[in-house]
């Protein structure tokens, strides 16, 4: 019999490298389904995705059949029919003892998000108790995240209420009072400005979807600057300069009116000087930019991060739900961008993409 071949150093027999399978070798498919799993089962275990959850990780866990069971006791199954009354028998003891739970061949696991039952694993076959505590983990992870996010969208709208009902009392009766005020000498302005609080209050009260176009909040800037000019007279000047290709851009309901009022009661209102406010709409690439700027009175940049942060006095709690509301919708890169200094006014920037899968008016 022949000896072995030497390898090119001569170090010793040459033996060539053992064959593997593609998913023994490769992480990249079993990490991919964990995703998945993961996106399926955000809307709970009776969700729309959970029976293509539980067809995954029945696969990927190896087992016979797998059922996911919410508090109900509604038990969703993949894989092998399993004996019905020795599974609901098995549901119905891990529900009432919250712990682990097995009868050959089945297993039944509970869930606890947050350290909270949610709903109960069952597994037949012979699978290996390690996949069946990770399998468990990932249910588990993914719920959490599911609630996690349903929470700050919650949040978010709960926000948008509350700017919804902050419109300041003190501007609703300078306004008014104006309107009243030019009746009789000035019937058709007076008309005309009513028209414009129907339009402001109509915009910021009535229930609207979660988003709305760039054209749309720009209709509710000029709706307020129209009236502020008539309360503040010569001391505001405004220009607004919006470009057409930005006009059908979508964007989060109410993120521009709130930095207007801003640049306005807290910029210009507390000087004794005429002011500026200027409010600029532009493509830039794939984004959309626009900007609030005004030349009054200014802040210590130290404050604005404080107001942005959340923790600003009662009058600036827009900005903050402004900048949480953008960051929860496209990510943390767009976020309101403030720059300012003591009496050197204030500019406020919002960049938000033209285009976002999920936002649309």
């Amino acid at each position: 019999m022949p000896s072995p071949a030497a390898d090119a150093s001569g170090r010793g027999p040459y033996r060539p490298w053992r064959v593997r399978s593609r998913t023994e070798s490769d992480p990249i498919p079993a990490l991919r389904s964990a995703r998945e799993i993961a996106e399926e089962l955000r809307d709970g275990l009776s969700g729309a995705g959970a029976r293509r959850a539980a067809n995954e990780l029945r696969r990927l866990v190896g087992a016979h059949g797998l059922g996911l069971a919410d508090l109900s006791g509604s038990l969703l199954w993949s894989g092998r029919p399993a004996d019905d009354s020795a599974v609901a028998g098995l549901l119905d003891e891990v529900l009432h003892t919250e712990s682990l739970s097995g009868r050959v061949p089945l297993v039944a696991v509970p869930l606890h998000p947050h350290d909270e039952l949610a709903g109960v694993l069952v597994l037949s076959g012979p699978v290996r108790r390690s996949a069946i505590r990770e399998a468990a983990a990932l249910i588990v992870h993914a719920l959490e995240r599911g609630r996690l996010e349903a929470s700050a969208d919650k949040a978010a709208q709960a926000e948008l209420r509350a700017l919804r009902a902050e419109i300041s009392p003190h501007f609703v009766y300078n306004a008014l009072t104006v309107i009243a005020s030019l009746v009789r000498s000035e019937p058709d302005r007076a008309r005309d400005l009513m028209l414009d609080f129907a339009d402001y209050t109509r915009y910021s009260l009535a229930r609207h979807g979660e988003y709305t176009t760039v054209a749309e909040e720009f209709h509710a800037i000029e709706t307020y600057l129209a009236l502020q000019r008539a309360v503040l007279g010569e001391r505001l000047r405004v220009q607004v300069r919006v470009a057409p290709e930005v006009l059908a851009v979508a964007v989060p309901y109410l993120v521009l009116e709130p930095l207007v009022e801003n640049a306005i009661r807290h910029g210009i209102e507390p000087r004794s000087e005429p002011g500026l406010v200027q409010v600029q709409g532009e493509a830039e690439g794939n984004d959309c930019v626009i900007s609030v700027e005004d030349d009054g009175v200014g802040m210590d940049p130290e404050k604005a991060k404080e107001i942005l942060a959340g923790r600003g006095h009662a009058g600036s709690v827009g900005l903050a739900n402004v900048d949480r509301r953008l960051r929860h919708v496209y990510g943390p890169w767009f976020g309101l961008v403030v720059e300012t200094a003591e009496g050197a006014g204030t500019r406020v920037v919002v960049r938000v993409p033209r285009f976002q899968p999920g936002v649309m008016p």
